[in-house]
């Protein structure tokens, strides 16, 4: 992916809260959280929980998922262009796919 994935915070304030005219303020106390973390979301500065997902995806009717794969997205294109350090533990893999074939039958 050559292109930066839309942020679930650029998520958050573009197509939920300027829509419902929503402060983060206002979400924040619609959802009991600190306000902070809201902000932090907003601007890219912390990654959406797996809880904070369930609490965005009821206040929305969305589902968990979507607020987590957007963070999943933003998460694998920060890593993008970053070497490991792991080698592989596969040295010949059309051997290793053969191989697994052939336990199946």
């Amino acid at each position: 992916m050559n292109r930066k994935p839309t942020s679930p915070g650029e998520i958050l304030i573009e197509e939920f809260l300027k829509p419902l005219d929503m402060t983060q303020k206002n979400l924040a106390d619609h959802i009991d959280c600190d306000y902070k973390v809201i902000n932090r979301i907003a601007n890219e500065r912390a990654a959406v929980t797996p809880e904070m997902a369930t609490k965005l995806a009821a206040a929305f009717d969305t589902t968990p998922d979507f607020w987590l794969n957007a963070q999943m997205a933003m998460d694998l294109w920060s890593l993008r262009g970053k070497k490991t350090k792991i080698r592989s533990l596969i040295r010949n893999k059309t051997h290793f796919r053969k191989k697994r074939l052939s336990s199946k039958a």
